[in-house]
């Protein structure tokens, strides 16, 4: 890609500085989460405190204004765009929470060790991520809104990054959306090239960026490269080989990765530190807490801007982002604190980790449980 590179696979000289407080669960590749406290000590979460989800080097900028991002593929009028082409384009601020699809991994590897980075209840953000609207985009290149097909036959959107990474024998990393989804405004896929009101830093994909809101981290590409129209969806590792739910019984001796689809929304789940969402653009109707192990529930208050009242179907309220809840509840001593959310379409976490136990640890929403030995505390 012209202006913008990717260091040899094993070369981690050139890496951007980060928080000293981050969590480094992964050095090369750099994968580091927040702490617990600096997570929910806002409603918009700091750049320097989003979680940093890796699979090689942080790509190079040598000329932004040699970048270039292609669109081809199964589309009628292709197209190449600078930033400046891009940034020309009606700019729309949206306001979303990504998260990685292993976020809580540690959790369910207590119950059986699965794969994958050792993420903690911190892989996850909120941030107002500004840039052009993808279906403004594909409008450049003959696609119409909400279209379902191409003429030629295009059903997915395929993006391919700077990035190059072992899992694909290094070459890109690339992951997919339906064109549907692309094409729809009310989904409020982008272009990102702002993070907070301020240029992407290179971590979070510098100078351009893919937000799919609603659905796990892994679709978000960063450091965009091209954007592809194809018959299928993607046919990458990261789409085929990985990032897919199965049942408990699936093991890595039998596992068939062809018999699920790939992995998109991530269902509700919710911490004791104070942070609950749900995928698919739901809503939170509601967040119960429990201090003795679930026999007895209480129901926390949920809200997302300060001073401003929350209601989970109010166009109002941002609805690809989190819900932050705050209860004040009595504790005895030697408490377990129980926290579950429930989602306008009436989905609950479940109970156990071990019923939605697989071998990638990935979408852990059961109730998340805290141990206490204190007379009272605040959530």
């Amino acid at each position: 890609m012209p202006g913008v590179r990717s260091p040899a696979p094993t070369d981690y000289s050139q890496e951007p500085s980060r928080h000293p407080c981050l969590k480094i669960n992964s050095k090369e590749p750099f994968n580091a989460e927040p702490p617990r406290s600096a997570l929910i000590s806002s409603y918009v979460t700091p750049v320097e405190f989003f979680y940093k989800r890796n699979h090689g080097p942080i790509p190079i900028v040598d000329d932004i204004e040699r970048y270039r991002v292609s669109i081809f593929g199964l589309v009628e009028n292709p197209k190449e765009l600078s930033m400046a082409d891009i940034r020309k384009l009606p700019k729309y601020d949206v306001t979303a929470t990504l998260q990685c699809a292993g976020n809580r991994r540690t959790a369910m590897s207590k119950v059986r060790t699965v794969k994958g980075v050792g993420w903690d209840v911190s892989a996850i953000g909120n941030a107002v991520w500004g840039g052009a609207r993808l279906a403004d985009v594909l409008e450049l290149v003959g696609i119409p809104m909400l279209a379902i097909t191409t003429p030629s036959g295009g059903k997915h959107v395929e993006f391919t990054s700077v990035d190059m990474c072992k899992e694909e024998n290094g070459g890109p990393y690339k992951a997919s959306i339906p064109l549907k989804q692309a094409t729809s405004p009310e989904a409020d896929v982008l272009l990102a090239y702002e993070m907070n009101g301020e240029p992407l830093n290179r971590d979070h994909g510098f100078p351009l960026r893919v937000v799919v809101p609603g659905i796990i981290g892994a679709r978000s590409v960063k450091w965009l490269d091209s954007i592809v129209i194809t018959a299928e969806e993607c046919q990458g590792f990261f789409m085929q080989r990985d990032y897919k739910m199965f049942p408990p019984s699936v093991n890595w001796e039998n596992i068939s990765w062809p018999t699920r689809r790939p992995q998109m929304d991530f269902p509700v789940q919710v911490t004791v530190a104070g942070y609950a969402v749900s995928g698919g653009g739901r809503g939170i109707e509601r967040v119960d807490i429990s201090v003795d192990g679930g026999k007895t529930w209480v129901e926390a208050s949920r809200y997302q801007k300060p001073d401003a009242p929350y209601t989970a179907d109010d166009m109002c309220c941002d609805k690809w982002a989190w819900v932050l809840f705050k209860a004040e509840v009595d504790i005895p001593q030697d408490a377990e604190i129980v926290a579950k959310a429930v989602d306008i379409a009436a989905n609950v976490q479940p109970e156990d980790v071990a019923v939605i136990w697989n071998l990638r640890g990935i979408l852990n929403t059961s109730w998340h449980r805290v141990k206490v030995w204190v007379g009272q505390a605040k959530l």
